[in-house]
């Protein structure tokens, strides 16, 4: 387990609880600042299972978050174990699915483990272990502060709002005393008789009532969850050892049944959700479940149905679903999002060979009030509406609307906007449809298989054309957008489509590694000279298109976006510890290695810096595609190994 970055945190370090990689929390809160909050104290990790999200705070505190109705807190830094007599303060360990607490003096050691239990289960399980040395008649009192928040679209300072319906929430001893409420303190009381070297074991449950529960959910949680988390080991990069199953982990517990839509959400999270109170962009959730196809693979499935139910009849993805899930269209329209649903779809069936997913039936938002479609109809209609709706511009590129992958990339290139939205042209979404769709020809029906292959073999000949000698040009707006900038979101995918001849990518490959990596310890930057934010979502694709071209660069690059790296670079930070935010600042930002904030705007991934699921997403889908893992490709490369206990 020991990696060269094991100790560098100013938190803590790395080891092992539960045969699992853990992180022994070593350092209390630390002040920080969310720019468009007051400073605050509280770092957190999300854990979870595929309904409830344990928010962990390095103080032992707790929150808890369900997405299955809307975006809601059901409590906040919260969570409190008392035992009368023990005043020493706790020593804090984060697992995969659960945070451990240990108090001691000289008399007694109390261990307190709050777990997520593995499945869809809407509470929490707590085992108390209590060790004395001598013969004591102590309380052991639990309590936790039940206050429902909904958050949706909080661009500015929180609402504090009361969700329209609010839970019943129970707090009980496993066989003993139970109370509920909807709002307030639930707190349980236990007097004990400890015998002196013996342990005492008490076990309580907080969260949403589903039936009764047996103490062997605790054992039987931690076993599956080392039997479903996947293993790796690599000679080039010995992080992958503690992150890729940690990553997966984060992943997965990110999930929430969907109980308006089906399926699971897979919420991007972060600012995004537990700050402004959305889930998006559609693309997110679609992207998040890529490399589970290969170690959770109807978790990814499950996914696919549910953004997919997101949409319109006609093929639409909205941008987002705010947090009451209803569809948000006003800021964003973009145009890559059919993208990621027909890639998503097509590495699935590649991978499991499960064609019947497609014959199974989606439902639509019910704002649409819509009958239900197969799978793959609605992903035909999403390369419908691709075609027909988002379409090609005068340049025969893919248009651009009012965004692509960048959100802000009108805003970027200068270009008026108006004038962009109607005339705009994406050269970066040309390049992905020219890898994507003839992966998506290979699931759909033969006249639409051709109508897509026909349609990308066109568009990776104009990508081709916008070689400029030094890069690949980004987009067109009055003229071309990207030949004095070198703009990284389309190089990848220059490569990987097969728009670049292999000399080409090789030099490309060189200038990037020039440019955009030099002197950025967490990765290539998304710009350049202007210097770029380093975006996991982009750094994935360049790991990707490396790997095939210059490997020693594609594993470098892969070291770049570890937790070790961000430790490594900047210790006394702690978005990067455990989990990250979307994209980090570059070296020559006077924040490097915190995250972006628009505070005019009202809007901050800085508000909420970790639980982002690109920060474990991506190096897990980089990771398989440096082993050579990807639709239509049986060989393997060497340098690592990937065990995905899928059954």
């Amino acid at each position: 387990m020991n990696c060269n970055a094991d100790s560098v945190s100013a938190f803590g370090e790395w080891t092992r609880a539960e045969d699992l990689p853990a992180f022994a929390c070593t350092a209390g809160p630390r002040q920080w600042d969310p720019l468009i909050d007051p400073p605050a104290t509280k770092n957190v990790v999300h854990l979870g299972n595929r309904r409830i999200t344990l928010v962990a705070d390095n103080d032992g505190l707790c929150g808890v978050w369900d997405e299955y109705v809307d975006c809601r807190w059901i409590a906040e830094h919260t969570g409190e174990c008392d035992l009368s007599g023990l005043t020493a303060p706790g020593k804090i360990l984060f697992g995969p699915t659960f945070v451990r607490v240990t108090k001691a003096d000289d008399d007694v050691v109390l261990e307190r483990t709050v777990l997520c239990p593995e499945g869809e289960s809407p509470w929490l399980l707590i085992r108390v272990d209590i060790t004395s040395k001598t013969a004591l008649r102590p309380t052991l009192t639990e309590r936790w502060e039940v206050r429902q928040r909904l958050v949706s679209l909080e661009f500015g300072p929180p609402r504090g709002e009361t969700p329209p319906a609010t839970a019943v929430v129970v707090l009980e001893e496993i066989g003993g005393t139970r109370v509920e409420t909807a709002d307030g303190t639930l707190t349980v009381e236990r007097h004990l008789d400890l015998v002196p070297e013996q342990t005492t074991t008490v076990w309580f449950r907080f969260g949403i009532d589903d039936g009764p529960v047996d103490t062997a959910v605790y054992e039987n949680s931690l076993r599956r969850l080392r039997e479903r988390l996947p293993r790796a080991s690599s000679e080039h990069a010995p992080e992958a050892e503690i992150e890729i199953p940690w990553h997966a982990a984060m992943l997965t517990g990110a999930a929430c049944v969907d109980g308006l839509l089906g399926g699971h959400t897979l919420d991007q999270g972060s600012a995004y959700s537990f700050r402004h109170g959305f889930n998006g962009a559609a693309r997110d959730p679609l992207q998040h479940a890529l490399p589970l196809v290969y170690f959770e693979p109807d978790l990814a499935l499950s996914v696919l149905r549910n953004t997919c139910a997101w949409g319109s009849p006609d093929g639409d993805l909205p941008y987002a679903l705010d947090g009451r899930k209803q569809p948000w269209t006003q800021l964003f329209r973009p145009s890559d999002q059919n993208l990621w649903a027909l890639w998503l779809g097509a590495e699935y069936v590649s991978a499991t060979g499960d064609v019947q997913a497609l014959a199974e039936a989606v439902p639509y938002h019910p704002i649409h009030q819509a009958e239900p479609v197969s799978l793959g109809e609605h992903l035909r209609r999403q390369f419908r509406f691709f075609v027909d709706r988002v379409g090609l511009g005068e340049r025969g590129h893919v248009r651009i609307l009012n965004a692509d992958w960048n959100d802000v990339a009108i805003v970027e290139s200068g270009v008026d906007r108006e004038w962009m939205v109607e005339h705009g042209e994406s050269v970066l979404n040309s390049a992905m449809a020219a890898w994507v769709l003839p992966v998506y020809a290979q699931i759909a029906d033969p006249d639409t298989a051709a109508e897509a292959r026909e349609l990308a073999d066109d568009l990776r000949l104009r990508v081709a054309d916008e070689w400029n000698g030094r890069w690949f040009r980004r987009a067109y707006g009055t003229g071309p957008i990207g030949d004095d900038e070198l703009w990284l979101e389309v190089q990848p995918w220059a490569i990987l489509s097969g728009a670049a001849e292999s000399e080409q990518a090789r030099d490309l490959l060189r200038t990037i590694d020039e440019t955009c990596r030099a002197g950025s310890p967490l990765g290539a930057r998304v710009r350049w000279p202007t210097p770029g934010a380093v975006w996991f979502s982009i750094n994935m694709t360049l790991i990707w298109a490396a790997a095939r071209h210059n490997p020693d660069m594609a594993w470098d690059e892969w070291r770049r976006m570890t937790l070790h790296s961000h430790a490594a670079a900047y210790p006394d930070i702690w978005s990067g510890t455990l989990s990250g935010p979307d994209a980090y600042l570059p070296p020559e930002s006077d924040r490097p290695g915190e995250t972006w904030a628009m505070p005019d705007m009202g809007v901050a991934m800085q508000a909420y810096p970790v639980a982002n699921l690109h920060s474990h997403s991506q190096p897990l889908l980089a990771y398989l595609r440096l082993l050579g893992v990807e639709p239509g490709r049986q060989d393997r490369l060497s340098g690592g190994t990937f065990h995905p206990n899928v059954p």
